[in-house]
């Protein structure tokens, strides 16, 4: 992960940021103007916007804390930033760390709510037919039987 986020730091250009798939990971990468660099790997399913959202704010935090002469110029250079693991804790849930995309999921989650019931109503309309055409048999069946029974009892008469 630590080589191929080089490279991938290495490869794009300040102030641009890129998603690049590595095997079965998203590698997300962010080059500031002022050539610091965050990366993030996710899997396939984590969204790149939230990603991205991270890094900014994670590179933000850095430079407002770490004055750029301490940062490091090295490849082997490492600086102690305690704020990451809780960014990192925030975010391990997309849907509650970003607004966006909590209010995207509970959109897919009402869509499938309507279509649900959707569904049922016209199920429920297909049995209202169904109980309309029985209901159209039984009269015209039952308006056979009184025809029929008219008939054969017309030749009967009571005293």
């Amino acid at each position: 992960m630590k080589f191929t986020s080089q490279i991938l730091v290495e490869r794009t250009i300040a102030a641009n940021r890129s998603s690049v798939k590595e095997q079965e990971y998203m590698c997300h990468v962010y080059v500031r103007s002022d050539n610091l660099a965050g990366v993030v790997i996710s899997d396939h399913e984590y969204p790149h916007r939230v990603a991205h959202t991270l890094i900014n704010l994670v590179l933000d935090e850095f430079s407002k804390k770490v004055p750029v002469t301490s940062w490091p110029l090295g490849t082997n250079s490492t600086i102690a930033f305690s704020e990451l693991d809780v960014y990192l804790t925030k975010y391990q849930n997309p849907q509650e760390a970003d607004a966006m995309t909590k209010i995207q999921a509970d959109l897919d989650e009402t869509k499938i709510i309507l279509h649900s019931a959707l569904e049922n109503v016209l199920q429920r309309g297909e049995k209202l037919d169904d109980l309309v055409a029985k209901s159209e048999e039984l009269s015209s069946q039952s308006k056979a039987f009184y025809k029929t029974a008219r008939k054969t009892n017309s030749c009967c008469v009571l005293l």
